[in-house]
């Protein structure tokens, strides 16, 4: 099957970004390597190479191992068979050691404190992944209720609606009702002026299911 020209162009772009973030990473502009890297992700194989180079960015010259942790389950779960698999799949064990050492600050750990450090790695991970997949800047000017609250677009009468749970997200509320975390984007614009509103949920809020 031949290539169509929008596939030319799409590849000859994502190269290009690629090219950029290189040249960026070569003179430690590790922000503006990431933001380039990030900006090319469109959750297909075709782009999946950038969050295998943003995993060694984050484990390599940030050391953050959550964020590197990430991305390369990131691209194994986008592309399970790509070039970058085995290498991907080969740093979980290692960025977890490095993850409950970072967390730990290196003290020996009790079993309590271990089991204890594992349910704040699942919360660093749910919390990283809503905000990559709201990552799309939002004018920041939307209505603010008294003390910074931020404020919610009123529910239309006899909408369908969902109260929030405990340790529920956007994406999980998106997946329940969609099946398509994806579809997070559609919930927050329908009830909140502000992308900050995706880290600010609160238990028991009611929410428009549009």
């Amino acid at each position: 099957m031949g290539f169509t020209g929008c596939d030319r162009v799409g590849d000859a772009r994502f190269q290009k970004a690629l090219s950029e973030a290189d040249k960026r990473l070569s003179s430690d502009d590790l922000e503006g390597a990431v933001r380039v890297y990030e900006s090319v992700l469109d959750g297909t194989p075709k782009t999946a190479e950038a969050h295998y180079r943003l995993g060694h960015v984050y484990s390599d010259r940030l050391k953050e191992p959550l964020g590197a942790l990430y991305h390369f389950n990131r691209y194994v779960a986008v592309a399970p068979d790509g070039p970058y698999a085995k290498g991907a799949r080969a740093y979980k064990k290692e960025g977890e050691l490095l993850l409950v050492a970072q967390l730990g600050n290196g003290a020996p750990l009790t079993q309590e404190e271990a089991a204890r450090l594992k349910n704040e790695n699942l919360k660093l991970r749910k919390t990283l992944e809503e905000m990559r997949l709201l990552k799309t800047p939002q004018p920041t000017g939307g209505p603010v209720a008294k003390g910074g609250e931020i404020l919610q677009k009123p529910i239309p009468p006899g909408a369908r609606t969902h109260k929030i749970a405990s340790g529920e997200t956007l994406a999980t509320i998106a997946i329940k009702y969609y099946k398509n975390k994806g579809r997070a984007r559609e919930i927050l614009d329908a009830n909140f002026y502000s992308a900050d509103a995706a880290t600010k949920l609160k238990v028991g809020q009611d929410l428009y299911i549009p």
